[in-house]
């Protein structure tokens, strides 16, 4: 028999029709907060760098592949707003729910187990918030998602033009986020393990790969020229967890938290378990495990493992469909729980609140990054002031200690009269560099200390203030009048930056 043709295994049951009207019903109420608060507040300030970065296209950056930038850069053309920019996030969470539906249908879900799953994944408290920014932490566990249903497709029906489309996703999750390399490495040795061995046997998967290959030539290339930055910037990641209170203890913590309380993480951790029991699909159960055992081994984020989560979802909702868990707490998957878990999930995720309401309310929930989305043109206007009463403004260059500070100035400050403001803080260090004829440094951040011996004369210019717009990151950062440059900027800018802080 022809191996392409082969049938599928026998436990893994028929695909079910799609539940079309169940799942429109749950991702239109998944999209109503969505819209509802995607112009609230302003950009934040990763966002922020990613339209810099848009401005300077290039194959590669030191903190990212290209994707996230030419993304930016394409939907700013379209409308100048945190709205329009935040289009393709919420498109993908959308997306993320619906595929999360149709891996369920694909285990052998019918319409209730479809339904649960993308309602587990609508009150997820990762994709809640990521829906919200437009972030490689949003785009890439769609991805991720796509990636697992193909996978699970191939297992039910063994076509083998699935595996040549996992290498198409693969390649564009390469170019969003490099965690994808992980996944594959992870699901390698499980496929040795416990198999299907018969999946590294097959043409189609080995094209596959050669697609992804071959379309990350160009930034594998700029990486090379540039020193290979992102391998730097993996390990001042690393040892920033390390560094955080509670560190890789908060990890797994962590994990079960942006899963979703309550229903998110029961039905992630029975869907595990339940993967990990099937011969057919223990592949992905191991899988998933390695990985969360990688990530917290090497101090990574808890988000990393968030594109593992549709799949354990999937398989809980069919077990659940078929009413196989235990009663104590089968319960919990009913509809009056997904409602207490929006409740849970909306107001820590989404920016509810009216601004005017956290400056007088601070004690009111907020999104965990709130400050960061307000206070940017407030701020760029402080600067701007600032930097107005400087004597020699021609031959003053704005530097920053941030490289969120430099994208907000990039973004707000050319209106106002400031230079392009350059950082050599992370990926911004290569973006911009000051011109030669800049001999004096108007520097926003709280330490000035990097300056020092290389201009004669530096003194303190005020703080950045944003008026009534807090809480702010923004707010109160100290500014400084640097003159008297000694060196040229082939020779000082090198010392200045430092790309993995």
């Amino acid at each position: 028999m022809d191996v392409t043709t082969a049938p599928a295994p026998a436990r893994i049951r028929p695909a079910a029709p799609i539940a079309r009207v169940p799942i429109a019903v749950v991702t239109a109420l998944l999209a109503i907060p969505l819209v509802l608060t995607a112009n609230r507040y302003g950009y934040f300030g990763d966002e922020l760098y990613f339209l810099s970065a848009g401005r300077h296209l290039a194959w590669g950056y030191v903190d990212q592949p290209p994707l996230l930038p030419l993304l930016a850069r394409t939907m700013d053309a379209l409308g100048h707003s945190p709205f329009v920019l935040r289009i393709p996030a919420m498109l993908a969470v959308l997306a993320g729910a619906v595929v999360t539906a149709l891996i369920a249908r694909e285990l052998g879900g019918g319409a209730k187990a479809q339904t649960l799953a993308a309602a587990t994944f609508a009150v997820s408290t990762e994709f809640l918030a990521g829906a919200h920014y437009l972030a490689t932490s949003t785009v890439d566990p769609l991805l991720w998602t796509l990636l697992l249903w193909l996978l699970v497709r191939w297992l039910r029906t063994r076509a083998d033009g699935l595996l040549v489309w996992a290498g198409v996703v693969t390649a564009f999750a390469l170019y969003t986020k490099f965690l994808i390399g992980g996944f594959w490495l992870a699901a390698g040795v499980a496929l040795l393990v416990c198999g299907p061995r018969e999946l590294l046997r097959r043409p189609a998967l080995w094209a596959g790969a050669g697609i992804a290959v071959v379309a990350l030539v160009p930034t594998l290339l700029w990486q090379a020229a540039h020193g290979w930055p992102q391998l730097g910037m993996g390990a001042a990641i690393s040892q920033e967890v390390a560094d955080t209170w509670g560190g890789r203890l908060l990890f797994l913590p962590e994990v079960l938290l942006v899963a979703g309380i309550p229903v998110g993480v029961a039905l992630l951790l029975y869907g595990l378990w339940r993967l990990l029991r099937s011969p057919e699909l223990q592949l992905l159960g191991w899988t998933a495990v390695a990985l969360t055992a990688v990530f917290l081994a090497v101090n990574g984020r808890s988000y990393y493992v968030a594109g593992m989560f549709p799949v354990c979802w999937a398989m809980a909702a069919v077990a659940l469909e078929r009413r196989e868990p235990s009663r104590w707490w089968r319960w919990l998957a009913t509809w009056p729980w997904y409602v207490v878990a929006a409740l849970l999930a909306v107001p820590g995720a989404l920016p509810l609140w009216p601004q005017s309401w956290l400056t007088e309310h601070p004690a009111l929930p907020t999104p965990v990054f709130a400050f960061a989305e307000i206070g940017w043109p407030e701020g760029a206007r402080s600067v701007a002031t600032a930097f107005a009463s400087v004597p020699d403004q021609a031959h003053t260059a704005v530097v920053t200690e941030s490289y969120w500070t430099a994208s907000a100035l990039d973004r707000y400050g050319r209106d106002l009269g400031l230079p392009e403001p350059a950082s050599g803080n992370r990926g911004y260090a290569t973006l911009v560099v000051p011109p030669e004829d800049a001999t004096s440094v108007l520097y926003v951040g709280a330490n000035p200390e990097p300056l020092r011996g290389h201009f004669t004369d530096i003194k303190p210019l005020g703080k950045v203030d944003t008026g009534t717009a807090k809480p702010s990151y923004f707010d109160g950062q100290p500014m400084w009048l640097a003159t008297g440059r000694t060196e040229p900027w082939t020779a000082l800018w090198p010392k200045l930056t430092n790309t993995h802080t």
